[in-house]
């Protein structure tokens, strides 16, 4: 509770802070809890409702902690054309990985590209997945 009432005090007084505290929130435990959203909302005089709206609308943020790694995998029209989609049907069922799609991480030239964590991981082939995946277990 204590690093959770630290990241909201650093963005209190800031314009808009909502987004950025779920955004740290959701990178230091890894997902937004119920005790986080009553924290935040009484913090910012907002209802629950209000904050488990954001939560609940953007992707990128979770109520609960994912048990296996979390991999974006880009599945924008440039990826495509590179052969994204029998990339992804080879994740379709890996237990080892939660795979999210994602559109666009700016690499279109050097696609097919996947995010893992805060680390972009580019020219995928179907090896360079496969280790990829291996690695993250």
């Amino acid at each position: 509770m204590e690093r959770l009432n630290q990241i909201i005090a650093s963005h209190v007084g800031r314009e808009g802070p909502l987004l950025p505290i779920l955004h740290d929130v959701q990178a230091e435990f890894g997902h937004v809890s119920e005790e986080a959203i009553r924290a935040i909302a009484a913090a910012l005089n907002l209802s629950r409702a209000d904050v488990h709206g954001v939560v609940s609308f953007y992707h990128d943020f979770h109520e609960a902690p994912e048990a296996r790694a979390v991999l974006k995998l880009c599945r924008a029209e440039a990826c495509q054309a590179r052969g994204v989609e029998a990339l992804a049907a080879r994740l379709a069922d890996n237990p080892r990985v939660k795979v999210e799609a994602i559109y666009c991480l700016g690499l279109c030239s050097v696609g097919p590209n996947a995010m893992v964590g805060d680390k972009v991981h580019a020219r995928l082939d179907a090896a360079k997945l496969g280790a990829l995946v291996e690695a993250l277990a």
